[in-house]
């Protein structure tokens, strides 16, 4: 179970060519070109050899670059959100639901949507991150210093995993997958059963089952820290889809994707950083 936002585009779908099967490239090598069949002005075609070869932009492919900028920017824009829902949450709780709400449709929307859509990511930007924004407010009111922990935290997995995917030190396998697949699902199944039980009034305890003490540890912690390893790994498994749909020439409104995606897995970091913090320091 990998980041649904690329499962959904067949431009990060990673398949095997078998060996001497012949290939057709969307994109020439120059621009106009989109076949080896060319019936114009033989000089004009000599010139078009002589000259340099177009570049992604020219060809309209998605670059490192485009997923690095649409990246930041989305970044930039969850940030002013979640200042602006610190700043509203303090007298006015309801921006919490209601950025968590709309943040939630949102995602959904754009999960499913066959296009990327950028004035949809950069509104999912905003109200999620009034929503994290908002929610971060009151932890860090009940535990002084919690927020910039978890801040610094999530930023440092997110890093140390970039740095050894680039170094090639880390990479997915089909092995890893269907071990990141079963611990995904066990852990969703977990999650709502806890919830389940929280809302019906069977679980009292403000953390549910995860307040239950596993030799004297929480168990919200230490499930806490097998979720860092599950995001990590979603990590690699969201650079490994960029990475193939950058070498294989997909168009540049995937970067748009890229970003989104790589969004939703830092954020569920967070949170789920954010929560395991709390649960030990409430101890």
């Amino acid at each position: 179970m990998s980041n649904p936002v690329f499962n959904r585009s067949p431009d990060f779908s990673i398949r095997r060519t078998p060996p001497g099967t012949p290939i057709t490239y969307g994109h020439g090598s120059y621009p106009g070109m989109q076949g080896s069949t060319y019936y114009g002005d033989p000089a004009q075609l000599n010139a078009m050899y002589a000259g340099p070869a177009a570049g992604p932009v020219d060809t309209g492919r998605v670059t490192y670059d485009d997923v690095l900028i649409k990246s930041v920017s989305m970044f930039a824009v969850v940030l002013v959100g979640a200042a602006l829902g610190w700043a509203i949450a303090s007298v006015q709780p309801a921006i919490i639901y209601l950025g968590g709400l709309v943040g939630f449709v949102l995602a959904l929307i754009n999960i499913f949507k066959r296009e990327p859509s950028p004035v949809l990511i950069t509104c999912y930007a905003v109200f999620e991150g009034l929503f994290v924004g908002g929610l971060s407010v009151f932890f860090e009111t009940a535990w002084p210093g919690i927020v910039m922990q978890a801040v610094i935290a999530s930023l440092a997995v997110f890093g140390v995993t970039l740095a050894l995917f680039a170094s090639g030190k880390v990479r997915s396998s089909t092995r890893m997958n269907r071990i990141f697949l079963a611990a995904m699902l066990g852990y969703l199944v977990f999650s709502l059963i806890n919830f389940v039980l929280m809302v019906t009034g069977l679980n009292t305890d403000a953390w549910g089952m995860r307040s239950v003490e596993v030799l004297g540890i929480p168990l919200g912690v230490i499930l806490g820290i097998f979720v860092v390893f599950l995001a990590a790994y979603s990590f690699v498994l969201d650079f490994d889809r960029i990475k193939y749909a950058v070498e294989n020439g997909a168009p540049r409104k995937i970067a748009w994707t890229s970003a989104f995606g790589l969004l939703l897995t830092l954020i569920w970091l967070y949170l789920e950083i954010l929560r395991m913090l709390a649960i030990s320091r409430s101890r």
